[in-house]
């Protein structure tokens, strides 16, 4: 569930990837990961009554843009899938999947936790991964720089992933290329993935905010720019910027 090179194994499945893609930073820095690692990669994103559901239309902005900066990724590229959840929106009571304040619970979490989200998106994903012959299962999953909502931690991914082979009976691989990266270290790292052209087109086309909001640009990108989400954003990108100025570079 870390960093993974193309020679790690010549079984056919484990070099095909489905990428959770949300749109987001975190998960467009994955697919842009997945592509430099292996093969085949399919995305997959869901909708779940999210009140960002914005963010499933910036995907192919961000699959056009990263076809067009690498041709070897374009044709890695495969199918996108879309899966709809609602039955996810209905039980929960979030400020994700509700019209509501975002506030901070007395658990310490805050309410923009959907319980069980990862759970679900993962073993959906395992299950398509099944029928499509991929080994592979990429997710944007961090516990270095997050909210605390626990279905990220890497415990949970790791019991997940032993779950799911015992219960399909299959060998699936879920990488977390993010776990231990802050988001100054995320933009880092599509910085070396993709170069200026990738951070760029994270910045303008990824969605990250709670909120859905699309008006107000950034120097990080759009957003509200208060919601938890926006702040981890701007600071991830603050110390970025800061780190590539000590090095000679400023960020355009």
């Amino acid at each position: 569930m870390s960093n993974r090179s193309q020679s790690d194994t010549a079984d056919s499945s484990a070099d095909k990837a489905l990428v959770l893609f949300s749109g987001g930073q975190d998960s467009a820095t994955c697919l842009a990961w997945a592509l430099q690692c292996f093969a085949h990669v399919e995305t997959l994103g869901f909708d779940y009554g999210q009140r960002h559901l914005v963010e499933l239309e910036s995907r192919q902005h961000l699959v056009d843009g990263m076809k067009a900066l690498q041709p070897g990724w374009a044709a890695k590229l495969g199918e996108a899938h879309t899966l709809a959840v609602p039955t996810l929106s209905a039980i929960s009571d979030t400020a994700l999947t509700r019209e509501v304040a975002i506030t901070m619970g007395a658990d310490g979490l805050p309410n923009t936790f959907v319980p069980g989200r990862n759970l679900i998106f993962l073993t959906f994903a395992a299950a398509l991964a099944y029928r499509r012959g991929i080994g592979a299962i990429v997710g944007g999953m961090c516990e270095t720089d997050y909210s605390g909502y626990p279905d990220c931690r890497d415990a949970t991914i790791k019991a997940l992933q032993t779950a799911i082979n015992l219960g399909m009976d299959k060998n699936f691989a879920l990488h977390t290329p993010l776990m231990w990266r802050d988001k100054a270290e995320t933009w880092a790292l599509a910085q070396e993935l993709g170069g200026d052209g990738l951070v760029d087109l994270i910045r303008e086309h990824s969605h990250t905010c709670y909120l859905g909001e699309r008006g107000a640009r950034h120097d990080w990108g759009y957003g509200c720019g208060e919601c938890p989400a926006c702040r981890l954003r701007a600071k991830g990108w603050q110390q970025f910027a800061a780190q590539q100025q000590r090095g000679g570079r400023a960020p355009n």
